[in-house]
């Protein structure tokens, strides 16, 4: 059966999935990248991206993880770009380049209707405009017997959290402190929504933590 996973999601040290300040020159708000300096560093980051070299290792062999069996994404609007309220043209195709790393459908949570997007590589951006239950619909019915990915940012993760539909959580505490930003689990208590700790390997640039629930 398709899972909802979160994956190789940052977190500060003080428990800030992103920084505050979120505009065209930083993605993650103000001082938001060094969150992701552990994936930065792993060979399938650098593979990612077209370019060779690239450690390998623990984080990233989790960072492997994060890409297999992934039939279908769903991502915020946020986490698709910084612009905000009626789309103003259709010139924003998000931070990417023409070859997205994605490489199947992706459905982006917003409130505002667009065309869908159908970029290289396979990947096609699909607007919802109904809401995150409708928006898991749509990517479970693309991602056939794979699972889906969350991607972010941390308002849509909080919100499926909330809901109960994701059964895997995988955190990477990056050790930075931010000081401010959106926390991302905050105030959500996940023992009684039924998450457990199932993985936790410290290395030297992260710490990675599963939670995981029972099906």
């Amino acid at each position: 059966m398709t899972k909802l996973c979160v994956k190789s999601f940052s977190m500060s040290l003080d428990g800030f999935g992103a920084a505050p300040g979120q505009d065209i020159n930083n993605p993650v708000g103000v001082g938001g990248l060094a969150l992701f300096e552990w994936a930065f560093a792993t060979r399938a980051f650098h593979q990612m991206h077209g370019k060779d070299g690239g450690a390998t290792g623990v984080d990233n062999d989790f960072a492997e993880r994060g890409f297999k069996n992934i039939g279908a994404w769903i991502m915020g609007r946020n986490m698709f770009g910084p612009i905000r309220g009626p789309w103003p043209d259709d010139n924003w195709k998000g931070w990417w380049g023409d070859t997205p790393p994605y490489h199947t459908s992706v459905f982006v949570l917003t409130n505002h209707a667009r065309s869908p997007i159908t970029m290289n590589g396979g990947t096609t951006f699909h607007f919802v405009t109904d809401g995150i239950q409708a928006a898991l619909e749509r990517a479970r019915e693309a991602a056939g017997d794979q699972d889906v990915r969350l991607g972010g940012g941390v308002s849509t993760v909080r919100q499926y959290v909330q809901g109960g539909l994701v059964d895997e959580i995988h955190v990477a505490i990056s050790p930075v402190l931010l000081g401010a930003g959106e926390l991302l689990l905050h105030g959500i208590d996940l023992p009684k929504l039924g998450y457990r700790c199932t993985e936790h390997v410290p290395t030297q640039n992260t710490t990675h933590v599963v939670l995981s629930k029972p099906r």
